[in-house]
């Protein structure tokens, strides 16, 4: 894997280049951003919808923009934070995207997160939750912190676009923001109370650490 980059920017071209996603070949572009975040806060969503596909920017439909309004609720902004997904193009007609096509931007995702050195990490919805805490599931583990192998706390979030076909998850969701503020005000320490199970990592060996967030 390629790690030595300047800036994110250089990165994302580079990937945008040498990678192996089906995708590239159906979406307008890759989507992704380039600055850093001030406060070390990652979020990671599943892939690009219509609007992210023509922007080449995550998260600005109407899932980014409720986003913002979660984000604003604790007092952040999206300048504050940095937005990426599991996978880099937009899937047809906003499907789900498929286990090849996830593990086809798996290098370039770690190599985004090897340059940002993340502080939490903040998976949005099950695809990505799954890739940093597999076999726990986002219904019963979400507004909840998970221990990871690499050393950066995982915080489980439905994403915001199901507040959009589920309007009683849009409480659920604020809730879930609510309890994220709290254990970033306590610095971490609720990780320590919390009963998260990470059983699933127990038989993983370093190298198995490594492939799922090389840090």
């Amino acid at each position: 894997m390629k790690t030595d980059f300047q800036t994110l920017k250089e990165l994302h071209e580079y990937y945008a280049v040498n990678n192996r996603c089906g995708l590239r070949k159906v979406a307008t572009q890759p989507v992704y951003e380039i600055t850093p975040p001030t406060s070390g806060i990652v979020f990671i969503g599943e892939a690009p919808g219509k609007n992210e596909d023509l922007q080449g920017k995550p998260f600005v439909g109407a899932a980014g923009k409720f986003l913002n309004q979660l984000l604003e609720s604790i007092g952040f902004t999206r300048e504050d934070v940095y937005v990426s997904n599991t996978v880099k193009y937009r899937p047809p007609e906003n499907r789900e995207p498929t286990d090849e096509e996830k593990n086809s931007c798996r290098v370039w995702l770690n190599a985004e997160l090897m340059f940002i050195k993340p502080k939490i990490l903040i998976p949005l919805g099950r695809h990505a939750f799954e890739r940093f805490v597999p076999g726990a599931k986002i219904s019963a583990s979400h507004g909840q912190p998970f221990e990871h192998p690499s050393g950066i706390p995982v915080f489980a979030m439905y994403h915001p676009a199901v507040a959009l076909y589920n309007p009683n998850l849009r409480d659920v969701l604020k809730e879930d923001f609510g309890k994220l503020k709290n254990y970033l005000d306590n610095g971490g320490e609720l990780m320590k109370n919390e009963k998260a199970d990470n059983s699933v990592f127990s038989n993983k060996t370093k190298t198995d650490i490594n492939d799922i967030l090389s840090m």
